[in-house]
């Protein structure tokens, strides 16, 4: 079978490369502009036979066009930067799964940046995702870097804050009720029959999730002491390099209870591995040497010792609220900056009920 010369040339122009639209206009022997009208479902502005071209070009080079660059024509990525202090505590992974489906179902894309608890990085973090032309911001970060909010105001792109509220940023926010759920973990100990209690976090300044549960901690043992006899309660921030520093509070935290119960709520599902590796240093157990109620409800909780109490944060709730604040944002909604707080569940289990030997 004989191939005519236009054919030959057709195959013989294919490129090793990605093929561009370039290639496709000169295969074709069009002007690129005439590509971009077939590709944007224009053709009736072309001839039968300049598309024709266009077309058997396109089908020979098995070109196809980045959808990003098509975006990005019309003004839109489709991309929602998502930015985290800290991919490998659990709550931030249970935030971005409910954040990443409602992005899915309406149509986005969600790009992840880790700041690795390096809370100099925010600003940075907002730049890099914008040059990746990411239509908005969700931030879940420690809200340190006073330069982040003015970063992401100057690029002009809505931001919707969880779980941290950043200091002079107009932003919806969505989060725990912190205070709620503090008094929630509280009151369990105390009903369980706990009275010297210890608040256990993460360095609490300048992180308003942290200084919120502290103060709400610190507000249920003021209201509550003059009613429960012998009620007494502390705080105690602890940093990952210095494990004898909790083993030192903890037995503090038992020699001051003396003969009453004692017993422990700590901030997050970080500060409980920690608290659960300085029991078994200790040779403790929950339940009867020191009782426990834990910020996040992991999938580990029902499985180390008599089983964590814990509190339930809504993540996957507080991921998709975040995700779907942002998108209306992005499709024209005005208003004031909202404010949406979720209650948390206590699971109680076999760590806050006191065990006699």
């Amino acid at each position: 079978m004989s191939t005519s010369p236009h054919s030959h040339n057709t195959l013989a122009a294919v490129p090793a490369a990605r093929p561009t639209i370039a290639d496709v206009a000169r295969v074709a022997g069009v002007s690129k502009a005439t590509v971009s009208r077939f590709l944007n479902h224009r053709d009736k502005l072309l001839t039968k036979d300049i598309a024709t071209r266009v077309e058997v070009a396109i089908a020979a080079l098995a070109y196809s066009p980045s959808p990003m660059a098509q975006a990005l024509k019309r003004g839109r990525s489709r991309l929602i930067g998502l930015v985290v202090a800290d991919v490998t505590n659990p709550f931030s992974v249970a935030v971005l799964r409910g954040a990443e489906k409602a992005c899915q179902d309406a149509g986005y894309l969600l790009m992840l940046f880790n700041l690795g608890n390096d809370s100099r990085r925010e600003s940075e973090a907002i730049e890099a995702l914008t040059a990746y032309q990411v239509e908005g911001f969700i931030l879940n970060t420690l809200g340190r870097d006073a330069k982040a909010a003015a970063e992401a105001a100057r690029h002009g792109k809505p931001v919707v804050l969880v779980d941290r509220r950043h200091p002079g940023m107009q932003a919806d926010f969505v989060s725990l009720d912190n205070a709620g759920a503090v008094r929630l973990g509280a009151s369990h100990l105390v009903e369980a029959g706990y009275r010297e209690l210890l608040f256990i976090s993460e360095p609490v300044k300048n992180v308003s999730s942290r200084e919120e549960r502290e103060a709400a901690f610190r507000a249920f043992i003021s209201e509550s002491a003059p009613a429960v006899a012998g009620l007494q309660g502390r705080t105690f921030e602890h940093t990952a390099d210095d494990p004898q520093a909790l083993d030192a509070a903890l037995r503090d935290l038992r020699q001051r209870a003396g003969p009453r119960l004692p017993g422990v709520l700590s901030s997050n599902a970080v500060v409980t591995l920690r608290v659960v590796a300085a029991m078994a240093r200790l040779g403790w157990q929950f339940g009867t040497d020191v009782g426990l109620v834990g910020f996040d409800d992991t999938e580990w909780s029902p499985y180390i010792g008599p089983g964590l109490s814990t509190i339930a944060q809504p993540t996957d709730e507080l991921g998709r609220i975040a995700a779907g604040c942002l998108i209306e944002r992005l499709k024209g909604l005005e208003l004031p900056p909202r404010q949406i707080l979720l209650s948390g569940r206590l699971v109680p289990r076999g760590s806050s009920v006191h065990a006699v030997n």
